[in-house]
């Protein structure tokens, strides 16, 4: 039984390596190098890009929240860029024509990455910022986001998530936001990001070409920046508010799709693993990525060969029941939500939740499902 003996170890360590372990080496990492951000108060050409697809319920708001921002309006141009919306969003946009709003729309709905495209060929600024719909920016966004391009290395630049209720007023992150913000700081401070907020993100013109119309553009955008040399960083003044979905299940879709496009995105740059080539980056992405997405499975390897070790002794026997309880209490939370949503217990439901739909994004990707079309998510 030795051979299932070191699955069932290698399989807990593979987890704790994957969400705890990485973290902590770079913690480590951080107390002997740290690459500083060469901050400065540039204001270069940006050509601000929100992408849209049946928004007529959010998309004056959006409009009128880039309004506000406090970025000279000379070195500014707002463009929406419509994915063949079907519904009133793209006459609205037009409605904003005189005040200096740019409608591009595809002629053909192919999917977010292909209505930026369309943007990204349309617009002439040296910085490209990206924004969702359902994100809304404090008046200094813009001008926060593109500072760091003060420095030579910089690439592209993400920006801080922060979650909104209902009402407008911010509300508790949770755990795993908080985790993944400070990974990103961590990240920063050593050497490069991993991946970019998809809400809202600023990239050199330069690292946007050739621009991929079928790869998920956050995190594309941060590989690009990689291969020719630059570097991406989260900018802690830089923040996207943004609402929770009140519908469980749609955001369980949401994070398959998620998970699907960068997996999509990871497989077509698997190169980038190596560490002749890329150096610690490569590290960081097998461990930030590739790594995360292999714990489903990992998972599983640990549920089976525990089930199979609990008669060989007590050790085995009783963490066999633990895991059985974790489960359990993952399970009774989803379902019957009689936890209070600020309890602890509320996390194995989250963990469990979370790797199923990465379980359920790799067989999507095997079954050859690329989710290229979207449908913007109902906040």
């Amino acid at each position: 039984m030795w051979f299932v003996e070191w699955i069932f170890w290698g399989s807990l360590a593979f987890i704790f390596y994957a969400y705890a372990g990485y973290l902590l080496i770079l913690v480590g990492i951080s107390v002997f190098r740290s690459r500083p951000v060469l901050i400065g108060n540039v204001q270069p050409m940006v050509s601000f890009i929100i992408t849209a697809y049946n928004e007529e319920l959010r998309i004056k708001d959006k409009i009128e929240n880039s309004f506000q921002q406090q970025y000279p309006k000379e070195r500014l141009e707002i463009v929406v860029a419509s994915d063949c919306s079907s519904d009133k969003t793209d006459e609205i946009v037009r409605s904003y024509a005189s005040s200096g709003v740019r409608l591009i729309r595809a002629v053909e709905r192919k999917g977010k990455e292909a209505a930026q495209k369309l943007a990204v060929s349309q617009t002439n600024g040296d910085v490209l910022v990206f924004s969702d719909v359902a994100t809304t920016l404090p008046s200094d966004g813009i001008a926060n986001i593109v500072k760091a391009f003060h420095d030579p290395t910089v690439g592209c630049v993400s920006s801080v998530d922060r979650f909104v209720d209902a009402q407008g007023n911010l509300s508790g992150e949770g755990a795993y936001v908080k985790y993944e913000m400070l990974l990103r700081q961590l990240e920063t401070k050593v050497n490069t990001l991993v991946g970019l907020s998809g809400s809202f993100f600023a990239a050199r013109r330069t690292v946007c070409s050739p621009w991929a119309d079928d790869l998920q553009s956050d995190f594309n955008t941060l590989l690009n920046s990689m291969r020719v040399g630059l570097r991406g960083i989260s900018d802690p003044h830089s923040v996207g508010y943004y609402k929770n979905l009140s519908d469980e299940k749609k955001e369980y879709q949401r994070k398959v799709r998620t998970v699907l496009r960068g997996i999509a995105v990871l497989m077509r740059s698997l190169p980038m693993l190596n560490p002749f080539q890329y150096g610690m980056f490569a590290w960081q992405l097998f461990s930030h990525k590739l790594c995360r997405w292999l714990v489903p499975f990992a998972m599983i390897g640990a549920g089976i060969s525990n089930a199979l070790l609990a008669t060989q002794s007590s050790l085995y026997a009783t963490l066999l029941v633990g895991q059985l309880l974790f489960y359990v209490t993952a399970a009774a939370y989803a379902l019957f939500h009689w936890m209070p949503k600020s309890s602890v217990l509320r996390l194995p439901s989250f963990f469990v939740v979370v790797n199923l739909s990465i379980l359920d994004a790799w067989m999507r990707y095997f079954r050859g499902d690329r989710v290229f079309r979207w449908e913007p998510s109902k906040r």
